[in-house]
């Protein structure tokens, strides 16, 4: 098969994925990440609690309503599922293909030190063997893919300009490969919240990041209406004096896409990349408020801000309150993709979800 062979079916499950007031459920934590949050709520991190959790959020009714698409991690894609009692049930896949939920599937095998870079820099592995593996996951059902670049902004000068090209070569070299098996390939250039540094600062490497990208993708001849983004905010660093406003994110964040990002690609689907649960809707809120009608679909792809109160009220067993608060949180995170949400009109548990240097 070829990209050419896909070429029809990969923009039509972009488009899909980029439907009205809809973003993605980002549950593609690894065993060591996920092994973190069930400590935080004294479960053990254990296959059995790892079934029962994906298999709650895959059997949550009602989720299409605002969630298009699932992340997952490559132990859930070939699992089957549990219901609330502990019997065994279909492939967990199939619970989220059953509501029109499209399955996809990380593939990145994560972040190794880049040799020639900078202290702290990273390029991300897991090129070899990857038409395999897409062909593989694309025959289980997955129709998607996201690879997780890293990048950071620091005193000492990162990133480095060695950083920037590496981890755009890779996100296109990656996004060219599963274009080829029929998988949609989100690209993630994440600019790490760590640091001092202020908004302007951001937006300006962001540009630069942003601008590398695509012409690394064109070079590599990827399929931008068969693709998608997934970006940071452009905010500043954690630790600068002044926080932003949500019309100062929203401003600066358009500003950013508008000169880097070509129309053809259907949609933009922002990371929380650390905000906690209320301020990733906020946000993502002001930024649709803020531009009418926007060249592309301007949604989300949250991990931890769709799932940290819904892994408090589940706790090791209670499906019934992890799903409530799931939906609570897509719904908040689907009315601001389309501009009207209203700051605490839906349940969160407020807790402060930044990382330093995150990595899953």
């Amino acid at each position: 098969m070829t990209l050419e062979s896909f070429r029809d079916e990969l923009a039509a499950t972009a488009c899909t994925i980029a439907a009205q007031g809809k973003g993605l459920l980002a549950a593609d934590e690894s065993n060591g990440t996920i092994g973190k949050r069930f400590a935080a709520i004294g479960v053990d991190n254990s296959e059995e609690h790892r079934r029962a959790y994906r298999s709650l959020l895959a059997s949550t009714p009602d989720l299409d309503d605002a969630i298009s698409g699932v992340i997952l991690f490559e132990e859930t894609l070939f699992q089957d599922s549990v219901d609330a009692g502990g019997q065994p049930g279909p492939p967990i896949v199939e619970l989220f293909q059953s509501q029109g939920i499209v399955p996809g599937i990380k593939v990145d095998q994560g972040v190794e030190p880049l040799a020639g870079g900078l202290p702290g820099e990273s390029w991300c592995t897991g090129l070899k063997g990857l038409q395999e593996r897409a062909a593989r996951y694309y025959a289980r059902g997955a129709r998607f893919a996201k690879w997780r670049a890293v990048l950071k902004i620091s005193p000492e000068g990162c990133p480095s300009e060695l950083c920037v090209r590496e981890n755009a070569w890779g996100l296109a070299r990656y996004a060219r490969t599963v274009q080829e098996e029929g998988l949609v390939p989100i690209v993630e250039p994440e600019i790490l919240m760590d640091g001092d540094h202020d908004i302007e600062t951001t937006a300006a490497v962001q540009e630069w990041v942003l601008r590398t990208v695509y012409e690394a993708l064109s070079h590599n001849g990827v399929f931008l209406e068969g693709s998608l983004l997934k970006p940071s905010m452009t905010l500043p660093g954690k630790d600068c004096a002044s926080a932003p406003s949500p019309d100062q994110v929203a401003q600066f964040s358009l500003r950013t896409l508008e000169r880097t990002v070509p129309v053809s690609v259907p949609a933009i689907l922002f990371l929380s990349g650390g905000l906690s649960e209320e301020e990733a809707s906020v946000y993502l809120n002001g930024i649709n408020r803020a531009i009418s009608p926007a060249p592309w679909h301007l949604g989300f792809s949250y991990g931890r801000a769709l799932q940290q109160s819904c892994l408090k009220h589940w706790a090791g067993h209670d499906v019934h309150g992890g799903q409530q608060a799931l939906l609570a949180r897509a719904r908040a995170n689907g009315q601001a993709a389309q501009g009207f949400y209203v700051s605490g009109s839906e349940p969160s548990d407020g807790t402060p979800l930044y990382e330093a240097n995150y990595s899953y």
